[in-house]
């Protein structure tokens, strides 16, 4: 029984005035009149931007938050252990700036970041742990950081004006004046710990709807009060903590940050995208074009409401462009398997890169393109005497090599209902070792579709082989007309004569002979002389595994034409029950009657 849902509210209403033809969109009840646009929000100040014509050449300094924005947003949050495995594969993939927790925040925060203190970390690994702007906050935040040799200390304040208003009650004046004495207490306790390596970073939360020139004010004030230098830097973190707008506006506001920023050279520019309008991604590279030099962000996207910006899918976008990620994703399994583990929640099988199906195609024409691309990439490669995996990668529809993230092609084309004769071709070829000709493609493939469509299941390489063996291979044993003896030999050069026995299934034999300038076409004659009109309309023969050979025959057979295969040590004996397969598919697919 179907599920019920309720009706959907058609939009409704006139076109509107002006709009052509083709498009007979209609008004939607939906109330889009609420809302304003970033423009209307907060002002956007640049002119002459540059960030269009930039290019994207180098990695960023990736900054995991995993272990902090990840874990706040699960259902089930991380305990020690899981937030460790996440720690060592983070580092193991080369992340050398880890946000670790939020230590003043949960006791669970709080004994992760003692955790790593006592345990390690490595040498050139930087943790961060965040901190809101209060004092007895920033206090026990840097009591949990005793004993480790390079951290970062995070601190944050929302700025936005809504967020102002809303949330802390307070002016520009005020709100200044509260982050200050914040920094100035942190520089304080940093002073009173020399033998640790501690730098600041600071986020004016909501970035994206907070004036630009208050955003400068404060982040300028707190380079001078950390007295930055270029050996020492300052972070100023820019989030868009809830995404307004497409993704070239954040490019606006961080190139006018960019370019205002006091002591530049001393500051490094990050960013933290979320996710609310699905272009976080965007949002980042966009970002990095415009001056940002670090991305804060979380593997596959993990995240508060539609997540942080996902730095799997960043990294590998800079991989396909041939810029090294410096971020090592050559066993994307492990790093979702440890993932989905650490956080219990599934990667979507369609996630760029990581996701179990994404390298996979099902489409027909994407199938036979894929075939046709791996096929001449790897004579490219023979030419140019160089293993597949150091040649240059050009394959349709497959933006990297699956194998570069530790992927076989196994699962690159796979079959059902909406696959083509490329595909099946395919998957025949590299796992059973038979090349079809490509009218048999089609026909085959017509066959397939047949049995897809009534059971809605895939077909894997071995259902396709035990119906490619069902449908061309076993009539020649299993059909109205079997074979009961056979011999063949040249009498004169260029006259061959086929001898053999027909078994129509009644329990007689009926013999036959046939001359014919080969002896396939012998075997023709001497078929029609058993009342089998047959003639051969294409024939071919290839290597088969095991040291055989598969023989292919197009036949028409009483005016039905049928495909049919034969596999066989012996050429000839492959070819001849080649012949007969397609007699036998003729006699029970097109009801043909052979009198004999």
């Amino acid at each position: 029984m179907s599920p019920s849902f309720p009706t959907v509210r058609t939009p409704a209403g006139p076109v509107p005035p002006g709009a052509p033809a083709w498009n007979p969109q209609r008004p939607s009840s939906m109330p889009h009149h609420r809302y304003r646009s970033a423009y209307e929000r907060v002002p956007i100040p640049l002119t002459g931007r540059s960030w269009p014509a930039r290019r994207l050449t180098q990695a960023p300094l990736w900054v995991s938050e995993d272990l902090r924005d990840g874990n706040q947003a699960l259902t089930v949050p991380m305990d020690v252990p899981r937030k460790r495995r996440m720690f060592e594969l983070l580092t193991a993939m080369g992340f050398k700036e880890i946000m670790i927790g939020y230590p003043s925040a949960s006791r669970t925060d709080l004994e992760f970041v003692r955790h790593v203190a006592r345990t390690g970390v490595p040498e050139d690994v930087t943790v961060a742990v965040l901190t809101a702007a209060r004092a007895d906050l920033i206090e026990q935040t840097f009591a949990a950081v005793e004993g480790l040799p390079r951290v970062v200390v995070h601190l944050y304040t929302p700025t936005a004006p809504v967020w102002r208003r809303t949330v802390l009650g307070l002016g520009r004046a005020e709100l200044y004046a509260m982050i200050h004495d914040a920094a100035t207490l942190m520089a304080r306790l940093a002073d009173a710990r020399p033998r640790q390596h501690i730098r600041f970073e600071f986020s004016p939360e909501v970035f994206v709807l907070t004036e630009p020139d208050y955003v400068l004010q404060v982040c300028d004030g707190l380079t001078a009060l950390w007295d930055a230098s270029p050996d020492r830097p300052v972070i100023h973190n820019l989030p868009a903590t809830v995404e307004i707008a497409s993704p070239n506006v954040y490019a606006d506001q961080i190139e006018y940050m960019h370019r205002h920023l006091d002591r530049r050279d001393s500051v490094i520019l990050s960013v933290h995208p979320h996710n609310d309008r699905g272009t976080g991604v965007a949002c980042a590279e966009l970002a990095m074009l415009a001056g940002a030099q670090r991305v804060e962000g979380c593997l596959f996207g993990n995240g508060e409401r539609t997540g942080n910006v996902d730095l799997v899918t960043l990294a590998l976008n800079l991989h396909a462009q041939g810029v090294d990620p410096m971020l090592d994703f050559s066993d994307i399994d492990t790093v979702r398997e440890v993932v989905e583990h650490c956080t219990r929640l599934p990667v979507h099988p369609r996630h760029p890169y990581g996701g179990d199906l994404v390298y996979t195609a099902f489409s027909g024409t994407h199938q036979d393109a894929i075939s046709k691309g791996l096929a001449r990439h790897a004579r490219h490669a023979a030419d140019l005497g160089v293993p597949e995996r150091e040649a240059p990668w050009e394959v349709p529809y497959l933006p990297i090599d699956p194998a570069d993230v530790g992927r076989g092609y196994e699962a690159v084309i796979r079959v059902n209902s909406q696959s083509g004769k490329g595909g099946i071709a395919h998957l025949l070829r590299e796992h059973h070792g038979l090349d079809l000709p490509a009218e048999l493609r089609a026909d085959f493939s017509r066959t397939v579709q047949e049995v897809t469509d009534d059971t809605g299941e895939e077909a894997t390489p071995d259902d396709l082989w035990e119906l490619f063996e069902r449908t061309y291979l076993r009539p020649a044993a299993g059909g109205p007309v079997t074979l009961a003896s056979f011999s063949a030999g040249e009498t004169a050069r260029g006259v061959h004569v086929v001898t053999c026995d027909l078994d129509p299934g009644d329990g007689r034999r009926h013999p036959c002979q046939g001359t014919g300038n080969g002896p396939l076409s012998a075997f023709t004659t001497a078929l029609t002389s058993a009342g089998i009109k047959v003639s051969v309309l294409r024939h071919e023969t290839a290597p088969a595994p095991g040291g055989r050979t598969v023989a292919y025959a197009e036949c028409r057979v009483n005016g039905a034409v049928r495909w049919g295969a034969g596999r066989d040590a012996e050429p000839l004996t492959a070819s001849v029950n080649a012949i007969l397969a397609a007699v036998n598919r003729a006699a029970t697919e097109a009801a043909i009657a052979f009198e004999m």
